[in-house]
């Protein structure tokens, strides 16, 4: 190994740096998977939920099954919505269309915000991570350069060890940022196809 390897690897800044890449590739890991079983989910609950919601009698029976089949409760609160209008209040006042339409409104934004869960933390790991990896290398060349130049004498040998070690953390910082980018492009697909059906279901309750 380089004579020059040690000073890198027990440098504090390279360490930390290191330790927030694994903590964004975790992190960004656990969204990953965790909102891909999610969005399945969802996904099913909500063309079931629509298939037994339409072929009951009434909306009491229609939500009593909805309930049955919307595990993550998704299409539920919009089918609840016009129960939740409260007597002598100011959201009673005016049009009954409009307090419909208010209160399936509200119903859906809660729905959708449930769905995006994750999807910042995605992007800010694609965004941010080739920096965290990048200021690693900048740092650990220079380092390396630094111990070069104490030593008093400069070979090949010398200068590709730390470096090629530096770069590694560009690799790292790429290597974390890349799957949280896919993940957001994907996940913001599938979170788009389902606020579609989730908002003709709320205009078709409001309908109803």
């Amino acid at each position: 190994m380089n004579q020059f390897a040690p000073d890198i690897a027990s440098d504090p800044l390279s360490t930390f740096l290191a330790l927030v890449l694994l903590a964004m590739s975790v992190a960004s890991w656990t969204v990953i998977v965790y909102k891909t079983w999610f969005l399945r989910r969802v996904g099913t609950d909500i063309a079931q939920g629509k298939a037994v919601f339409w072929q009951a009698s009434d909306v009491a029976q229609a939500v009593r099954a909805l309930q049955s089949v919307d595990r993550n409760a998704v299409l539920t609160p919009l089918a609840q919505a016009q129960q939740q209008l409260m007597p002598n209040t100011l959201g009673t006042q005016g049009d009954v269309n409009t307090q419909r339409t208010r209160v399936l409104r509200d119903a859906l934004h809660a729905v959708l915000q449930r769905l995006q869960w994750g999807q910042v933390l995605l992007a800010t790991v694609g965004s941010t991570a080739p920096f965290v990896g990048l200021l690693g290398t900048v740092w650990g060349i220079y380092h390396a350069l630094t111990g070069i130049a104490s030593a008093g004498q400069l070979s090949i040998e010398q200068v590709a060890g730390p470096v090629g070690e530096s770069l590694i953390m560009t690799a790292a910082g790429l290597g974390v940022a890349l799957p949280a980018v896919l993940a957001f492009n994907v996940m913001g697909r599938m979170i788009n196809r389902l606020e579609h059906e989730l908002e003709g279901f709320a205009h078709d309750v409001r309908a109803l």
